[in-house]
């Protein structure tokens, strides 16, 4: 209990504060809460995974309370919205870069959703994300357009084809959140409202797949082909997220893709949004692998498997269901 609100504290604090140093305090409480968390089973990886996330995170704060200090010391103001300074801006952009885990600075998340089991990584994908976009919506007209948008179309290209090769579903998923991230980072300084629609989207697309994950009790893809045999519904539900998650239309997730190339081409930014456009199909091409593992090939085992998903399911299931209407059919 503890933890948990001790993460909700850190990130409203964030949300609310107008000034540096409580934004960076809300920051610090959700990374010094998460950690518990993470290494709550005693294994190598998961020492490991936190290691190496609580010394990036401690990094990405230094670095951001540098840029802060910096504003204050030149400007003399320790608003949030008074970052006039454009060092300090790019400080900050950075520090919030490494933070979400953009590309290049994105070796560490692969690494830590590895070492986590899928509750604390759904939390680790999607509420530690909160916070640092909103300083970044707040900070979005001052921040620098060429630098958000090389940060953005990296993190596409990494996220695209690092995905490829991957076996695990986790790291599968740490390169789906790098490129979804690209996408919003990418629209944030010309169109905010776009970053958030397609923030909130991915969180529940994310949410849903996580769910999925735990209800198949799957991390690896040779592990999720025996899921039609257990649930046909889930399956069939899996194989529509992954499906929206790769911006499929008329999927969910289609939409704040259309929308983000439409803007960039309104920004008369055509080169960005080709390569972008093109990036989206290697991340499609993964999730299509994780659909025909789930849905299109039958498990080796006895012939009585079939009659198995009639048992009830033990997993609370609301929530899969709300998300997952979202996800599929908003």
């Amino acid at each position: 209990t503890i933890i948990i609100s001790s993460m909700g504290l850190g990130t409203t604090l964030t949300f609310i504060g107008s000034h540096w140093l409580l934004v960076w305090m809300g920051l610090e409480i959700n990374t010094l809460a998460i950690i518990p968390l993470m290494i709550r089973q005693h294994h190598p990886r998961a020492v490991e995974a936190t290691t190496k996330y609580f010394i990036t995170q401690a990094t990405a704060s230094a670095l951001l309370l540098f840029a802060s200090v910096t504003n204050a010391w030149t400007s003399g103001e320790w608003s949030l919205i008074e970052m006039l300074n454009p060092t300090s801006a790019t400080l900050a952009t950075t520090a919030l870069a490494l933070k979400i885990g953009l590309a290049p600075l994105h070796f560490w998340l692969p690494e830590v959703l590895q070492g986590l089991d899928l509750t604390t990584g759904l939390i680790l994908a999607t509420w530690q994300k909160l916070a640092p976009f909103a300083i970044l919506l707040q900070l979005s007209p001052l921040l620098n357009s060429n630098l958000l948008l090389l940060f953005g179309v990296t993190s596409t290209i990494v996220g695209g084809w690092g995905g490829l090769n991957q076996t695990q579903l986790r790291k599968i998923l740490a390169y789906s959140s790098i490129a979804n991230l690209g996408w919003m980072i990418t629209i944030l300084h010309y169109s905010p409202n776009l970053t958030l629609l397609n923030l909130i989207l991915y969180m529940f697309m994310t949410l849903t797949t996580f769910l999925l994950f735990k209800t198949f009790n799957s991390t690896k893809i040779n592990s999720i082909s025996s899921s039609s045999l257990k649930s046909p519904l889930m399956s069939v539900i899996a194989l529509m997220t992954l499906l929206s998650l790769g911006g499929l239309p008329p999927l969910s997730g289609f939409m704040p893709k259309w929308l983000i190339l439409q803007e960039l081409t309104k920004q008369s930014l055509i080169i960005p949004a080709t390569i972008m456009a093109l990036m989206a199909l290697l991340s499609l091409f993964f999730y299509l692998r994780l659909c025909y593992a789930t849905t299109l090939t039958k498990a080796p085992g006895p012939i009585n498997m079939a009659s198995t998903w009639r048992t009830k399911s033990h997993q609370p299931t609301l929530i899969l269901l709300t998300s997952a209407s979202i996800s599929i059919l908003l």
